[in-house]
This record gives structure tokens, sequence and C-alpha cells, in this order.
């Protein structure tokens, strides 16, 4: 039976559930430890922060109120009643170590509550999986990592959704990934912790290079997960949203959810896991 001890989540911007059609052999490799949804469904209108803000406050957008330009401007209300994972954690215990590091700047300072003691840092993606790969190597005791990976849909605006090019940027995606996914082997912090990579929306629904429409394309996207509790080689069979996540999260921490949440924690996603 085994322990979670913290958790991070990978999210590659864009991505949606296109990752089937690329090679991706790191991210394959997790799912093979774990389980996965290529069929998730994230929230509408599907953009970028109202998405992420979805992942991590537990609540669709209606309630939330984040836009790309709101999350551009304005700091997250730290007395919001939909708190994110961050402030239920750092509430939890305020000694614990959380880390978000985002390529794209406004997660950082307008999705994640300010002033909660969670370490932040902006930069392209390269350098951002590098610099994560530098702090798992220092600290390895943290409880909660967030990582944003922005190529995938940098390259959809750019070329279209589930181009030949979009794939080449969901494949270099994989490739930063398995850096952050190999500094947790190295630190000795892959087998205890729960991975989480998803995608925050899709694209190419309505228009070739565009996304924020309820679309298929636009709306369904890839939810992966791999760590102690989880059976190898799972297909999840059961409706999964974005919003859950929070709900995942909560439970791997060991954390009460708050009531304001609407996320929900899939039923058979884990077997076995204690939480520590």
């Amino acid at each position: 039976m085994g322990v979670i001890k913290r958790v991070v989540i990978i999210g590659w911007d864009g991505a949606g559930n296109f990752v089937q059609a690329a090679s991706t052999p790191h991210l394959d490799r997790l799912i093979s430890r774990g389980a996965v949804s290529f069929d998730a469904q994230t929230a509408s209108p599907t953009i970028s922060a109202e998405c992420w803000g979805a992942l991590m406050h537990g609540v669709n957008p209606d309630k939330h109120g984040l836009t790309n330009s709101k999350a551009e401007k304005q700091l997250f209300p730290g007395d919001s009643p939909y708190p994110s994972i961050f402030r239920i954690a750092r509430e939890a215990d305020p000694s614990v170590k959380l880390a978000s590091f985002s390529a794209w700047q406004p997660i950082n300072y307008g999705i994640i509550e300010p002033n909660i003691g969670v370490h932040k840092v902006s930069m392209p993606d390269r350098e951002i999986a590098l610099a994560t790969a530098d702090y798992i190597s220092n600290h390895s005791d943290f409880k909660l990592l967030y990582v944003h990976l922005d190529l995938p849909d940098i390259a959809g605006h750019k070329h279209g959704y589930n181009t030949p090019e979009q794939l080449r940027s969901i494949e270099e995606t994989d490739t930063n990934t398995g850096v952050i996914l190999d500094a947790l082997e190295q630190a000795n912090a892959l087998n205890d912790s729960l991975v989480i990579v998803v995608s925050d929306h899709g694209g190419g629904g309505e228009v070739d290079t565009d996304h924020g429409s309820d679309h298929p394309l636009d709306k369904t996207i890839f939810w992966a997960a791999a760590g102690p509790g989880i059976a190898p080689g799972t297909t999840i069979t059961e409706p999964i949203v974005i919003t859950d996540t929070a709900a995942v999260v909560a439970h791997a921490l060991g954390l009460a959810a708050p009531e304001s949440w609407e996320a929900k924690l899939p039923q058979h996603l884990f077997g076995t896991a204690k939480v520590e």
C-alpha cells in the first residue's frame, strides 16, 4: 500500500487530446504506470484562464470569475469563497513547500492567490522545465508543485490545432516533461508522488487557429495521473472534467475539499493509496 507524499501537476496548454497523434514517450511511460482519459472535458468557455482557474479553484468560470484579461491585470482575491488548491494546502499547514513554474505569467499572479507563500517562477518552456528540475533536486520535500508548459497552444494559434506543426510542439512538450519526471526519479520522489498531466483545452473547433467554443475539438482534453493507489494501465471510463482535478489533489494531500467546490473525486481512480 503506497503513500502519497506530494502532488505534481504538469499542464500542457492547448494540447487537447491531440497527444494521441504525437510521439510522447514520457507521457506514455506515465500513463503505463497509472490512469488516463482521452475523453475528459474542460470548462466553458474553453480559454486558458477560465480552464486553469477551474483546475485550481475547483469551480467553473461563472463562479471563479477569471478571464485572460483579469488574470493578466488583477491579483486573485485572497478571500475568495473559492480557494485554490494552493490556498487550502497553505491553510492546512503553514510550513509546507508550495511552488508554481509557469510559462504564462498570469497563472502565477492572477490565478494563484498572492501572499500565501508559493514559490513562483515564470519563464519560457525549456527554461521552466530546467528550473523545475533544479527545484525538485533541492526541495524534494515539497507538497504541491504546478508546472505550466505553453508551446502546444502557441503552435496551435500559429499553425492550427492538431496539425503537424502543433504535434511537433506537443512532442517538444513531452521532452520537457521528461526533464521533470527524470528529476523526480533522481530525487527518489517519483514513486511516492501523485503526478497529473493534463491539458486545459484543445482548439480548431470553429476556427482552425483558435479555441473558446464548446465544439468537441475545443472541449475534449486528456487527463492522466500516476501514483500510489492508482492501478497501472487504467483507462478512466467515468466522466471526468478539469474541475475535478482540484478534488483529486485535495484527496491525495489528505485535505478537506471546500464545500464551495464543484469538483468531484472520480470514484474508481484511487484504490489503496494512503496520504501523509
